[in-house]
């Protein structure tokens, strides 16, 4: 592998606030902190330019807020605040690696980050520094999984990947349904018309528009992110080309 050259130079990799936490509402384990930061590590190993989008959906989960009363914008501000928690501690630990590293935020929270500037984002990237992106889009109403698509197109990412903790896009939930099948490809519109979930429609909108493929895998298995990187068949990848197969 290191004598070949990456498939994709620019990537920007979602990671969900869950893989933080392992669950849902279940706070920051240090300890999955440092087992990402040490797969990104790897992966900068390869020179790409490298942006992460963060979710924060292992301290709030603003649909369980609203219907607790909270009123959705509010919930959904709450929840990007939640994603800056998890930017800060990424960064912290990739930093001990040794790793160059920039926290962006599309709520201006100068103390602790910059503000997200696209051309700003893209000159750290062309200087190899891991650009963490938070606060998603920084407006209500939408996902970290737009933010993630919305960044990509911004900065002409060549790919993104959505790190989960399966092995890619299914049928149905495989830890539900034994008998769900795990699709190798899909189009754009294979997403959409199945409505399998994968990610919202906004945000394969945008990349069905802007030509971007995107690859959802399982994060935690071991070298997924790089073999998906150099162009190794990995997860699911989701992309204009033939229809879903498995």
């Amino acid at each position: 592998m290191g004598l070949q050259k990456p498939r994709y130079q620019r990537v920007v990799l979602k990671v969900s606030g869950e893989a933080f936490g392992a669950g849902e509402a279940a706070g920051l384990d240090t300890a999955r902190v440092r087992s990402i930061a040490n797969r990104l590590k790897r992966v900068a190993a390869l020179g790409v330019e490298l942006a992460v989008v963060v979710g924060g959906g292992n301290f709030i989960r603003g649909r369980r807020l609203v219907n607790e009363g909270v009123s959705d914008s509010t919930a959904d501000y709450m929840g990007m605040l939640a994603t800056v928690i998890n930017g800060l501690a990424l960064q912290d630990a990739l930093e001990s690696l040794g790793l160059q590293t920039r926290l962006q935020t599309a709520i201006e929270m100068r103390a602790v980050a910059e503000p997200y500037i696209r051309r700003r984002a893209t000159r750290h990237l062309e200087k190899k520094r891991i650009v963490i992106l938070a606060a998603g889009t920084g407006n209500p109403h939408f996902t970290t999984d737009t933010a993630a698509a919305l960044r990509a197109r911004e900065i002409s990412a060549d790919i993104l990947l959505k790190g989960t903790n399966v092995d890619g896009v299914f049928s149905a939930d495989p830890a539900r349904d034994p008998q769900a099948k795990k699709y190798d490809t899909l189009t754009y519109l294979d997403v959409l018309n199945l409505q399998l979930g994968v990610m919202d429609s906004t945000a394969i909108t945008i990349c069905m528009e802007s030509r971007i493929p995107i690859i959802v895998f399982n994060l935690f298995q071991e070298g997924t992110i790089a073999r998906a990187i150099m162009g190794e068949p990995v997860g699911t990848l989701i992309s204009g080309g033939n229809h879903a197969s498995g």
